[in-house]
């Protein structure tokens, strides 16, 4: 089973930028899609973006397209978020997960992270 560390979150104002990482353990990491997602208090979880195995796909959420870059290195079995022009509607737990396929597509997730505080204040 994928063990799964998400690290980098952090305090920062809005229009600020962070970069999320999430350490895999396991040797199958280049094999499956990576994604992220967040969660906010009092609210549903919510699918922010997708990678395919190699990198060369990738999905978004409608409110972090433009903004959020997902991407991954298979040699260090480590995904990545990069966030830019934060906004204080990004605040949230975000964590990560292995895709059930190589695609990454945003239906794919099951077992998410303990996950990483994002907070961006205004």
């Amino acid at each position: 089973q994928e063990q799964l560390v998400e690290s980098g979150g952090g305090l920062v104002q809005a229009g600020g930028s962070l970069r999320l990482s999430c350490v895999g353990s396991a040797r199958t990491f280049s094999r499956y899609g990576m994604g992220w997602s967040r969660q906010a208090p009092g609210k549903e979880r919510e699918f922010v973006a997708g990678i395919s195995f190699s990198g060369a796909r990738q999905y978004y959420a409608d409110s972090v397209k433009g903004r959020f870059t997902i991407s991954r290195d298979n040699t260090k079995n480590t995904l990545y978020l990069e966030m830019n022009s934060l906004k204080p509607e990004d605040t949230a737990l975000y964590s990560c997960a292995k895709g059930r396929t190589n695609w990454g597509r945003p239906e794919e997730y099951d077992d998410w992270g303990q996950g990483t505080q994002v907070t961006v204040s205004s």
